[in-house]
């Protein structure tokens, strides 16, 4: 039997709202699987509100730069340790810079941004360690989003420094591409229309709500439309184009390109340190274990 350790048991309750109880026994029934269990959990009804994303926890800002075109841009991220050294106007100072070397230089991926020259003279990687050294935190050039020649015109939303969002608009104007990028940033659609929802994603959605509808005991003629029905609810909830207008609710954001005689033809948005777990320091055990000469 897997060793399920308390860490995972609180994650869990984090994710779904659920029990202590429920949440150790659905993990040792997915032999430590915590995606496993977030699943079972919510064919069984257990799980109050599972979250799909993992929690953001790495610190850091989201940089965009577009250039006078309109149609060439860059968006980076850049992390740091703390929330104090994100606001650091040296920290700042170098992600403005690095950015900035990023849109001028064409370069792909962080790898090779790596190794630019900045407007000082040293390599992006020379000023990082060196502002590490200054700082005294790990600084990371984590990720680089590209918009190299698009067809639409290139508008962003920064939410702060932590949410970044560009959209690439044919038709409308500056201020549509501006209320269509914060709407992102809001509303996190997962793609932009139903067709371009992964498969294996809507089977699993599928299954989990046939496995609800079944458990209501109503007939298996029902079942399917209940079904067909959850299934539509989440591909608008999904789909920016399905997703009521934030600052419009009782209009769609498709219904309203519709009305301006605009398209988007793609978006990206970037938030600090999705994907990274940030790890939990208890500060009780280190002084204990410094008393006990560990």
């Amino acid at each position: 039997m897997a060793t399920i350790s308390a860490a995972l048991v609180k994650e869990l309750r984090e994710r779904t709202g659920a029990g202590m109880m429920e949440c150790k026994a659905a993990l040792v029934e997915a032999a430590g699987d915590i995606e496993a269990a977030i699943e079972a959990m919510r064919k069984s009804g257990q799980a109050k509100a599972a979250k799909k994303s993992g929690r953001t926890a790495a610190e850091g800002v989201i940089m965009i730069q577009t250039a006078a075109d309109g149609v060439n841009g860059v968006m980076v991220e850049i992390n740091c340790e703390t929330d104090f050294v994100a606001k650091d106007s040296n920290f700042l100072e170098f992600a403005n810079a690095v950015t900035a070397t990023a849109l001028a230089s064409g370069v792909a991926d962080v790898t090779a941004l790596a190794t630019q020259t900045l407007a000082d003279g040293n390599t992006v990687d020379a000023a990082r360690e060196a502002l590490i050294a200054k700082i005294g935190e790990n600084i990371q050039v984590r990720r680089l989003q590209r918009f190299d020649n698009t067809a639409g015109q290139l508008y962003s939303y920064r939410h702060g420094v932590r949410i970044g969002v560009v959209v690439e608009l044919v038709g409308g104007d500056e201020t549509l591409g501006r209320d269509i990028a914060m709407h992102i940033a809001a509303s996190n659609p997962m793609c932009l229309s139903a067709e371009q929802v992964p498969a294996a994603t809507l089977d699993k959605e599928r299954e989990i709500f046939k496995a609800q509808a079944l458990d209501s005991g109503k007939p298996e003629a029902i079942v399917e439309k209940m079904i067909e029905g959850r299934v539509r609810k989440f591909l608008e909830e999904v789909t920016l184009l399905g997703q009521p207008f934030v600052k419009n609710p009782d209009q769609t954001v498709a219904q309203l390109l519709k009305q301006a005689g605009a398209e988007v033809r793609n978006f990206t948005r970037l938030e600090v340190g999705e994907g990274i777990e940030k790890k939990v320091e208890n500060f009780a055990e280190e002084v204990m274990a410094q008393v006990r000469g560990n």
